[in-house]
C-alpha cells in the first residue's frame, strides 16, 4: 500500500497539471478569440444601427418638414389627395435609392383606406401582399397605439422570413419602411467565420432570423445572454458571440466553430488526453505488474515466516512463476527451513530420549528406608512364625516392586495407580498396626483414565514418613473426581491427612513452586512428582499445597483427562490456559 500510494502521489499530480494546462490554454485562446469577435460584432452592429438610424431620420424629417407629406395628410378633396399622393410617390421613388438596405417605403391612410408603396426592387407578388396585409392588420388592430410613436424597429415573421418594420404615425397617416433581414446580412458574407461558421440576426427570444439552416443543423442555442460568450452545438461546438441592436429588438450573432478557434490546439489536446489516459491506464497496469513481480513474492515470503513464527515449521513457500531472484530466495528459504525442521526433530528426539531416561530413573528411585523397614517387618514376622502375614507381606512387596519396575510406561490406568497405593497402605499398615487408616473414593467411569504412575502413592508415602507416629492414629483420604477447567475436562485428585500439616516455611516454599530437596535428600518424593509432571504435561498441570482445617496437609492435583496410554512423552495431553 505504501508503494502504491507513493507512485500515485507522484503520478496523479503530474496528470492533473497536464490536464489543467490543456484546459487553461484552451480557455485563454477562446477568451481572446471571443474578445476579437465581440469587438467585430459591436462594430458591425453599430453600422447596422447607423443604417437604421438614417432611415429613421429620413422618415421623421419627411413627416415634419415635407410639404407633399403634409398635403397628403391634410388634403380634403380627392383631387388634392391624389395629386399629393403622386408627389409623394415620386419623392419616395427618388429617395429610396439613397437607402440601399430598404426594401420598401409605404404610406397608409386608414380612413381613406389608401396604401402607397414604393419598392426598390420588385419582389414576388405574394411577398408584397403578405407584408402589406401584416402592416394593415397591425395598424388596424390598434392593440398597442403607442408603439407607433417610438423610434424602434419591430421584428415580424412573415411567410417563414423575418422583416424589420419601422412605422411612424403622424395624424391619421402612417409612414414607414420595411427591410428583409437577409438583406442586412450581405456585408457579413465577406467575413471569414470558417467553413462551418457564420453570422446571423436573432430575436431577443433566441429565434434565428437569418441563417436558420445553420442553427437547426447544429442545434445551437441562442436564448442565452449576449453579455458573454458561450459554447453551444450538438455535433460540433460553436463559440457564440453576440451584440444587441440599439434600434430594434434583435441581436447580431456570430457562430465561430471551436475547431477554427483552437486550430492545432485540438490535436495537442488529443495528445494530452491520450497521454493522461495512457498514464491512467498504465498506472494500474504498472502497479499490477509491480504487485505481481515484487509484492506477491514478498507477501508469500512474509506469510511463510509468520506461520513459522507461530510454530508451523512445516510451512513452505509454494512454487510459482516469478523472477529468477525470487526463485533463488524461495528455494534457499525452503531448503533452510527443511534443515531447521530436521535439526529440530533431532533435538526434540534427543530431548525425548533424555526425558524418558529421566522418567525411568525417577520411577526407579527406591526409598532405602522403606526397603529396610519392609525387610525388618518380614524378619519380625518370621521370628513369631506368623506365616500368613509373611505371605501377605511378601505378596504386597512383590506387587509393589513389580509396579515400581514398570519403567517403560509414562502413564498407567487410574485403577492401577490406586491399587498400587492400596498395596503400599497394606505394607505400612503391618508396620504401624492401629496407627494408620486410609480410604479411597473414585468414580467408576474414571478408573480407566490414564494418569502418571507413583503420583498418589508418593504423597501417601510422604504422609507416612512425616506424619505417622505411634502416639496418635493418622487418617488419609483420597478423593478423585472430574471437573471442567477452561472448557477442558480434567481429573482432580485431592489427598488429605489428619497429621500436623506443613510448617509455614515449607508451605511457603511449596506454594512458590520451589524445590524442597535438602542436602540430606529429604522431600525428594515431592520434587520427584513435580519434576515428572512438568516433563509429562509442561504447564498443563496444576498442583497446590495447603493445610486443612483444623489441621493436616492437603494436596490437590489437576490433570487433563487422557483416554489413551502414551509411552515416552505427553504429545497427546490437552493444554490448560491455552498452552
Amino acid at each position: 500500500m505504501k508503494l502504491m500510494l507513493g507512485v500515485s502521489i507522484l503520478t496523479v499530480p503530474l496528470i492533473t497539471i497536464l490536464i489543467y494546462y490543456s484546459v487553461y490554454s484552451t480557455k485563454v485562446v477562446r477568451n481572446q478569440v471571443a474578445d476579437s469577435y465581440k469587438n467585430m460584432m459591436i462594430l458591425y452592429m453599430s453600422q447596422v444601427d447607423n443604417t437604421l438610424e438614417d432611415i429613421d431620420k429620413y422618415i421623421n424629417n419627411t413627416v415634419v418638414a415635407d410639404s407633399d407629406f403634409v398635403s397628403y395628410q391634410l388634403s380634403n378633396s380627392e383631387y388634392d389627395f391624389n395629386f399629393s399622393k403622386i408627389m409623394m410617390f415620386n419623392k419616395l421613388s427618388n429617395d429610396i435609392g439613397m437607402y440601399k438596405s430598404v426594401n420598401s417605403f409605404f404610406l397608409y391612410a386608414p380612413k381613406k383606406n389608401d396604401m402607397l408603396q414604393v419598392n426598390r426592387v420588385r419582389g414576388s407578388l405574394e411577398e408584397e401582399e403578405a407584408i402589406i396585409n401584416t402592416i394593415r392588420q397591425t395598424i388596424d388592430s390598434n392593440i398597442e397605439p403607442n408603439r407607433f410613436y417610438t423610434k424602434t424597429w419591430d421584428v415580424q415573421k412573415i411567410n417563414d422570413s423575418y422583416y424589420m418594420i419601422y412605422v411612424l404615425k403622424s395624424g391619421d397617416v402612417y409612414f414607414g419602411a420595411w427591410i428583409n433581414a437577409d438583406k442586412l446580412m450581405i456585408p457579413f458574407k465577406t467575413i471569414d467565420f470558417g467553413a462551418n461558421g457564420g453570422a446571423l440576426f436573432a430575436t431577443q427570444n433566441g429565434l434565428p432570423m437569418t441563417n436558420i439552416d445553420l442553427i437547426n443543423r447544429n442545434q445551437v442555442q441562442l436564448n442565452a445572454g449576449m453579455e458573454n460568450y458561450y459554447l453551444s452545438g450538438n455535433h460540433r461546438d460553436f463559440l457564440v458571440v453576440g451584440e444587441p441592436s440599439a434600434k430594434g429588438n434583435f441581436n447580431l450573432v456570430a457562430l465561430v466553430p471551436d475547431e477554427r478557434i483552437l486550430e492545432k490546439l485540438p490535436y495537442l489536446q488529443k495528445i494530452v488526453e491520450l497521454i493522461a489516459l495512457a498514464c491512467l491506464i498504465s498506472l494500474p497496469l504498472g502497479l499490477y505488474f509491480l504487485r505481481r513481480t515484487i509484492m506477491l513474492p514478498l507477501y508469500r515470503l512474509i506469510s511463510a515466516m509468520k506461520r513459522i513464527r507461530s510454530g508451523q515449521l512445516e510451512a513452505r513457500i509454494d512454487t510459482f512463476p516469478t523472477s529468477d531472484e525470487f526463485i533463488i530466495v524461495n528455494e534457499t528459504f525452503n531448503n533452510m527451513m527443511s534443515q531447521i525442521q530436521e535439526l529440530r526433530i533431532n533435538v526434540y528426539e534427543e530431548q525425548l530420549s533424555k526425558q524418558n531416561e529421566e522418567l525411568q530413573r525417577l520411577q526407579l528411585q527406591i526409598n532405602p528406608h522403606f526397603f529396610m523397614n519392609s525387610l525388618n517387618v518380614l524378619y519380625n514376622l518370621a521370628k513369631v512364625k506368623n506365616f500368613e502375614l509373611i505371605k501377605g507381606m511378601s505378596l504386597s512387596l512383590m506387587q509393589y516392586f513389580r509396579y515400581m519396575f514398570r519403567s517403560n510406561l509414562s502413564f498407567v490406568k487410574l485403577k492401577e495407580e490406586l491399587e498400587h497405593t492400596r498395596n503400599y497402605y497394606r505394607i505400612q499398615e503391618l508396620r504401624f498396626p492401629g496407627s494408620l487408616t486410609c480410604e479411597i473414593h473414585a468414580p467408576e467411569f474414571l478408573i480407566d483414565t490414564y494418569v502418571p504412575p507413583l503420583v498418589i502413592q508418593t504423597f501417601v508415602e510422604n504422609t507416612v514418613k512425616h506424619a505417622v507416629t505411634l502416639d496418635e492414629p493418622i487418617h488419609i483420604s483420597i478423593n478423585v473426581d472430574v471437573i471442567e477447567l477452561e472448557g477442558i475436562p480434567c481429573i482432580t485428585i485431592v489427598i488429605q491427612d489428619t497429621g500436623k500439616g506443613y510448617s509455614e516455611e515449607v508451605l511457603s516454599i511449596l506454594q512458590r513452586g520451589e524445590s524442597l530437596v535438602t542436602e540430606q535428600g529429604e522431600h525428594v518424593g515431592i520434587w520427584n512428582v513435580q519434576r515428572r509432571l512438568r516433563l509429562l504435561y509442561t504447564r498443563s498441570v496444576r498442583i497446590s499445597f495447603s493445610n486443612g482445617s483444623p489441621r493436616g496437609a492437603v494436596i490437590e492435583i489437576t490433570l487433563p483427562i487422557h483416554s489413551k496410554i502414551v509411552t515416552g512423552g505427553a504429545d497427546n495431553v490437552p493444554s490448560i490456559n491455552g498452552r
